[in-house]
């Protein structure tokens, strides 16, 4: 492997920092948006008895909090368990806006990565064709220098490709399942709401 990093050259060092970043990011996403750690369906039924057994206290309120994003998401409508309906979803709108931006957390980054790697690729590509066109004078041509250039060119590019695929595809998966998981964290607060104005039972 250290070869390799070496025949790849310098260029190569960036792409080496945006796969660790992505591997980092990936890990961390896979961990943070498990369907129980987010909006664990447990959780709805649980209020639910609370709030029969005589209604939810500033305790109760603060322990939600510390739930899950869905906690804090109900945690906003108790809060208001004493306003109109329009109050209560506003709250709950506001309280969603700062959930989806939590769970929405460094894929900005990915899809920065996906998108510049193959860059940074061609950017060693171009330094190690520049390297390969030095090698030839007028007396000749430096053969080391050739295939020098030649290893610089394609590792970075191989290099390139080889961190932005997989972060293009994981970015696409972290899009869609934080999608998924706020359609059911919507479902969840609507169903609450009923049940608290008496729609539900």
């Amino acid at each position: 492997m250290w070869q390799i990093i070496q025949a790849a050259g310098w260029p190569i060092w960036p792409l080496i920092l945006a796969s660790v970043i992505s591997l980092a990011i990936i890990a961390e996403r896979f961990w943070t948006l498990r369907s129980e750690a987010v909006a664990p369906r447990a959780l709805l039924p649980e209020v639910q008895k609370w709030l029969a057994q005589g209604g939810v206290t500033k305790e109760t309120i603060a322990r939600l909090e510390q739930h899950s994003p869905l906690g804090q998401v109900f945690a906003s409508a108790l809060r208001n368990v004493d306003s109109s309906r329009e109050v209560m979803k506003e709250a709950i709108e506001e309280t969603a806006r700062a959930v989806i931006h939590d769970l929405e957390r460094y894929l900005t980054t990915l899809g920065t990565i996906a998108t510049v790697s193959p860059l940074l690729g061609l950017l060693g590509t171009v330094i190690g064709m520049v390297e390969l066109f030095g090698a030839f004078t007028a007396t000749g041509h430096d053969v080391a220098q050739f295939a020098r250039g030649i290893s610089v060119a394609l590792y970075n590019t191989a290099m390139g490709i080889v961190v932005a695929v997989p972060s293009m595809i994981f970015y696409n998966h972290f899009r869609a399942r934080v999608d998924s998981l706020v359609v059911e964290m919507e479902q969840q607060a609507i169903k609450l709401v009923e049940i608290i104005h008496g729609d539900r039972k």
